[in-house]
């Protein structure tokens, strides 16, 4: 049985490989349509069920999530350039959000999913630090427009919640999904 990754995401493959997993990478391509309403959490876990989706030989266990960030019932994706990138910063200056990373997983016609949740508070930031920020290119493949794990780490104040699920693949739950030949 091989695990695949269906995401390019190097931070993914980074937190499967801290955990021990053997896996190969083979991303999904599948389309992320805008969150248009509904629960932010069901909509993120849609998006990782399309992403686990891909074809198989039988033999085969893909791995999809999608990571969201959710402020006042707002979804804040992947931002479309630097001046929706630096909005968005704006918006999480000195406030909390949420931070959801929905995984599914699927084994033959089978698939199962869940999600975890995060809170993250950001300091008040300067217009000078949302710019030289934007200006690194970090924020432009990330939802709601920073990586926790890179320079966006000096904004936050406080996490409640598990850091791998910011960064975008909670690893113990990746573990519950999984058929149990695949776990830890």
């Amino acid at each position: 049985m091989r695990l695949v990754l269906a995401s390019a995401s190097p931070r993914r493959a980074a937190l499967l490989r801290a955990a021990g997993y053997a896996f190969e990478v083979r991303p999904s391509g599948a389309v992320e349509p805008a969150h248009t309403g509904g629960d932010p959490a069901a909509y993120a876990e849609a998006l990782a069920r399309a992403k686990a989706a891909g074809a198989d030989d039988g033999d085969e266990v893909f791995v999809g999530a999608d990571t969201i960030v959710v402020l006042d019932g707002a979804v804040l994706g992947k931002p479309a350039g630097p001046s929706d990138a630096a909005a968005m910063l704006r918006r999480l200056s000195g406030r909390t959000h949420q931070v959801i990373t929905a995984v599914a997983v699927r084994h033959g016609s089978a698939t199962r999913s869940a999600h975890a949740s995060a809170a993250v508070s950001f300091r008040p930031l300067s217009e000078r630090e949302i710019a030289d920020y934007v200006a690194t290119g970090e924020p432009l493949d990330k939802a709601g427009a920073y990586a926790y794990q890179g320079g966006a780490r000096a904004f936050i104040t406080r996490l409640e919640g598990e850091p791998d699920t910011v960064i975008g693949l909670p690893v113990a739950l990746l573990d519950e999904l999984l058929p149990p030949e695949l776990r830890r």
